[in-house]
């Protein structure tokens, strides 16, 4: 049976794997919208290619030269944050929410309202509003299929199993490409060092996240939301080779890993074939030629991303989206040249020692709350590139 897919994010990496995967089996899969932010060119491209009923592109100023692409096609074009949010609601099978940064919060929080299972790859949507979310999959019997490669790796370990019989979840972490440098030697590293990820191909900021450790801070409170086991039973360890990509301990000291290549594509087509099975391109493990698997506990020292999230999640209420939107124009500032690297998770630690939001209740309130945090963490930027 032929499936409804909605694609949010298609010209990003995990756009262009799902894609790949689509491709490969096209004869499963009707491809009902694609979005993307200000590449006209290459969504008209795969529009054309899978011939969605609507493309849209989030940024309103490229709308007329999408509409002059698709001209003669009937493919729709549409354009901004309104669009993107009723491409949402239409009807799908599932949708894939590869949006970067909150932007992909509304049409993510659309699709759950109404009912669609959406396989999740944006991170900051939940860390900055995961008990919205997830009452929302709830209320409307959506399924949230997580698409990040560890807590894909827990789902997949969980299955049979029950979560009130889980002891501990592991999250595994890389460590980045500067889990051996000193902190010293951190000061004067560059973006194209930080970008540099030396087991994953990603975007740019989720590889300085990678960088900061801040990513595996952000997974943390992922899998608090996603799975409800406490807070104190999410551990991180660091795995340098990547092929652990996390683990469940259950009561009775049995402790389940998911293994596989550092491919997207396995856990993008662990969620696309969800409850199945689907072949992928990837290549299998090869674990004579791996010959070991190493494992340390994090230095929460050199790297305190994780420590500052564990905390946000813990007090809750606002705080991991204040997190969240002051580590995003932290990063941009490093990318841009601004800041140090260092700084930008001494940025993020200033903004919530700054303020103390009330609780949102709303999507808006979490809207406001992530403004705010970004024109905070801007005033903080600016004063460091002044110093």
């Amino acid at each position: 049976m032929t499936r409804r897919l909605s694609l949010f994010g298609a010209t990003g990496s995990v756009g262009q794997s799902t894609l790949d995967l689509v491709r490969r089996d096209g004869e499963s899969w009707r491809v009902t919208v694609l979005t993307a932010n200000r590449d006209v060119a290459e969504l008209a491209k795969l529009a054309h290619e899978f011939r969605p009923d609507v493309a849209v592109i989030a940024d309103e100023a490229r709308y007329p030269a999408l509409k002059a692409a698709l001209a003669g096609t009937g493919i729709e074009a549409a354009a901004g944050a309104d669009a993107l949010v009723e491409a949402a609601r239409r009807p799908a099978d599932l949708v894939m929410a590869a949006i970067v940064g909150t932007a992909g919060l509304a049409p993510t929080m659309a699709a759950l309202e109404a009912g669609t299972d959406v396989a999740l790859a944006n991170k900051e949507a939940l860390v900055s509003a995961g008990a919205l979310m997830t009452a929302t999959a709830r209320a409307s019997g959506a399924t949230i299929l997580p698409v990040d490669s560890e807590h894909n790796a827990i789902f997949q370990c969980l299955a049979g199993g029950r979560i009130e019989q889980v002891r501990r979840i592991i999250l595994t972490a890389s460590g980045g490409p500067f889990r051996t440098m000193t902190a010293e030697a951190m000061a004067h590293v560059t973006p194209a060092q930080a970008v540099a990820h030396p087991n994953w191909s990603m975007g740019a900021k989720i590889s300085v996240d990678s960088a900061t450790m801040m990513n595996k801070g952000l997974e943390l409170i992922e899998a608090h939301h996603l799975f409800p086991v406490g807070l104190d039973r999410i551990e991180i360890l660091v795995h340098p080779q990547s092929v652990i990509h996390s683990l469940v301990e259950y009561v009775d000291c049995s402790t389940l890993a998911q293994l596989g290549s550092p491919d997207m594509r396995i856990p993008i087509a662990s969620a696309l074939a969800w409850p199945q099975r689907m072949v992928t391109p990837c290549a299998p493990l090869d674990l004579p030629a791996i010959a070991r698997l190493d494992f340390e506990a994090p230095d929460e020292a050199r790297f305190p991303a994780t420590a500052l999230c564990r905390a946000a999640i813990a007090e809750g209420g606002a705080r991991p989206a204040q997190l969240n939107a002051a580590n995003e124009t932290a990063v941009a500032a490093f990318l841009g040249g601004r800041i140090a690297f260092p700084a930008i998770v001494d940025t993020v630690k200033r903004v919530l020692d700054a303020d103390a939001p009330a609780v949102p209740a709303s999507l808006q309130d979490i809207f406001s709350v992530d403004a705010a945090s970004r024109t905070t963490a801007q005033h903080f930027v600016d004063q460091l590139e002044h110093a």
